[in-house]
């Protein structure tokens, strides 16, 4: 069937299958809001909570320790056993923390039937090898359909119900992401309700770089937050960080329009304008004045992004100064103030990315100018 729009060219109009049994793995606060989302949009949901005190809260009171605010509904079967919650899904759902997410799909391969798809809600680059999460999954869930979802949500809001869009993004396969048959479009009806929005993306690298950065990046916001700084330093922190998500997604194979998509601007923004952030607030701590570890609570994935995302750009040469800066900052003990005195004080250089590396002046408010940047 064919849709005139107005302002497009025919497009076919599909009308894809959902799963009808979604299996959730990891019960945070994410995991447990799509959970939510998954069985708002009529599919049977069952999720894993692996913390055995969070199962005890949940079968007492109806509600996560972790979204303490939001009922589950009995519908949702809660289990702390991952081959229950796994039995008979046709989709599997993994919203675990990027770093540990080797582990959680080496579990999920023995138990999951072939051919299932998985969908990625980890955001970040693993330590270790410096393998986007697409690539951990490949290695330990070999020849496995499997699909990105990211974009700007924060957990609390999505178990409100409020209106939210987010991307799925994989692979498009010989008939493309639209196909009736592809994984993706499945996934998206699957999630898809009223106030659910998926968009869909057949970039997945650009999508994964986007939402592994983001978490760079709020941490450098909350630390703007936190000295009192205004919104100038904000914005141009935002603009740069993007520039660096666009040049470490285009080196790894991704596509620069990608970044400005949901699953980029869309989540800098919010990510790194809100306490609701996790990052956010860790920022904010930091430039409070608060060391590290005591600024730390929950996980916050942009920590150990801060390194990965690193590491791997230096592999690649991508020049990534906010991120290197915030690295410093917290693995490094390098104080918040000399991390802005550089950032602002490195050579002048010229944008967009096509001009960056055509000229460098050195900056006149030093006495004795760098003719190289101090975060590379």
């Amino acid at each position: 069937m064919l849709h005139n729009g107005s302002a497009t060219r025919d497009i076919a109009f599909h009308e894809p299958a959902p799963y009808r049994r979604v299996a959730v793995i990891g019960g945070g606060a994410w995991g447990t809001a799509l959970a939510l989302a998954a069985q708002r949009a009529g599919r049977r949901t069952s999720l894993w909570v692996r913390e055995a005190e969070a199962i005890a809260q949940i079968a007492r009171t109806g509600r996560n320790p972790f979204l303490p605010d939001h009922a589950i509904p009995p519908a949702i079967a809660t289990t702390a056993d991952l081959a229950a919650a796994l039995r008979g899904a046709e989709l599997a759902v993994l919203v675990v923390p990027s770093q540990h997410l080797r582990g959680i799909a080496s579990r999920v391969e023995r138990l999951l039937p072939d051919g299932v798809p998985v969908v990625l809600c980890a955001k970040g680059i693993e330590a270790d090898s410096g393998a986007l999460m697409t690539q951990v999954i490949a290695e330990e869930m070999p020849g496995r359909p499997q699909a990105v979802l990211s974009g700007p949500s924060f957990a609390a809001e999505v178990a409100e119900d409020q209106p939210t869009a987010v991307t799925i993004a994989a692979e498009p396969g010989p008939d493309g992401i639209f196909a009736e048959g592809h994984h993706a479009a499945r996934i998206a009806v699957s999630f898809a309700s009223r106030h659910f929005r998926p968009y869909l993306s057949d970039d997945p690298v650009g999508v994964e770089v986007s939402g592994a950065v983001k978490n760079v990046l709020a941490i450098a916001s909350g630390v703007i937050d936190g000295r009192g700084l205004g919104a100038n330093p904000r914005a141009a922190l935002l603009a740069r960080g993007l520039a660096e998500i666009s040049r470490l997604a285009t080196a790894l194979g991704g596509r620069p329009e990608t970044v400005l998509g949901l699953s980029g601007a869309g989540d800098v923004m919010l990510t790194c304008s809100s306490p609701q952030s996790r990052n956010f607030s860790f920022g904010q701590a930091l430039g409070a004045g608060r060391a590290p570890r005591t600024a730390q609570g929950a996980v916050v994935e942009g920590v150990a992004n801060a390194r990965s995302v690193l590491a791997l750009a230096q592999r690649l040469g991508v020049a990534m100064p906010i991120c290197e800066a915030v690295d410093r900052v917290v693995h490094h003990g390098l104080p918040v103030e000399r991390a802005i005195a550089a950032l602002l004080t490195g050579p002048l250089r010229a944008e967009p990315r096509n001009l960056e590396h055509r000229a460098s002046i050195a900056h006149p408010a030093l006495a004795t100018p760098r003719r190289e940047r101090v975060f590379a």
